[in-house]
């Protein structure tokens, strides 16, 4: 799907985790770009006074919710699938519904999103699917959030074979640690959410199917043909 391009000027979007953090910069982003419409979504509603800014609220762990976000957003020719979750905790000894509510959110609840939103995408004669993934989906040693991510970046891939019939461009992003709430208290070198949204949506403008949106994610995809033990998480 590398020949199929998606201009952000003039099209309508959808940014799921739209509040705040990365979806909050991808929502600036797109408008910077001149989208037409950008439909922002968070667990609870709240206000964006902007004029090309739709807010809605969504559960990505609700089939309901979902579908009730496709309906209001039917005329939507990009979706962002941003919302994501990250609990902490071992996976041997974590609280197991913690991994269940991880895999909900950041496994299913994207699919939900592309399940009832690919039937829009046919309808504008494609667009695009964006899913965020992270640098963790290569990586052992963030539990259920780095599993759930491997996972999601599998979804991805399959559903790009999926969607290729209706000339869907899906684009699977990968990022090491962006300077937001979620990773607030990890002592580590961040990128800012604004320069990760450039580069995301200068992905989707180029038609890449693909984008590594800092170095260490370059560096870590280009080790997954070494040794599987090299694939740890370094220590901070």
């Amino acid at each position: 799907m590398e020949d199929a391009v998606v201009a952000v000027a003039g099209k309508v979007a959808v940014v799921t985790g739209g509040r705040r953090g990365l979806g909050a910069a991808l929502v600036d982003e797109l408008l910077a770009r001149g989208a037409r419409k950008v439909y922002a979504t968070a667990r609870s509603a709240y206000v964006d006074d902007r004029p090309g800014v739709v807010t809605a609220e969504l559960e990505v762990r609700s089939a309901e919710s979902v579908a009730s976000l496709a309906e209001v957003a039917a005329d939507a020719e990009i979706v962002f699938n941003n919302a994501g979750v990250l609990l902490p905790a071992a996976l041997l000894t974590g609280d197991l519904d913690s991994a269940t509510e991880t895999f909900d959110v950041n496994v299913f609840g994207p699919l939900r999103v592309a399940r009832a939103f690919a039937p829009v995408l046919a309808a504008s004669g494609g667009g695009a699917l964006v899913h965020m993934h992270s640098v963790l989906s290569w990586l052992a040693g963030s539990g259920a959030y780095g599993a759930s991510k491997a996972a999601a970046w599998s979804v991805t891939n399959s559903l790009r074979v999926e969607l290729a019939a209706q000339h869907t461009q899906v684009v699977g992003v990968h990022s090491g640690f962006i300077d937001t709430d979620m990773v607030s208290a990890l002592d580590r070198p961040k990128a800012s959410p604004a320069q990760i949204a450039a580069r995301i949506v200068d992905g989707v403008e180029a038609g890449h199917t693909e984008v590594l949106a800092d170095d260490v994610t370059v560096g870590v995809k280009a080790a997954l043909s070494g040794p599987v033990e090299h694939l740890t998480i370094p220590a901070a």
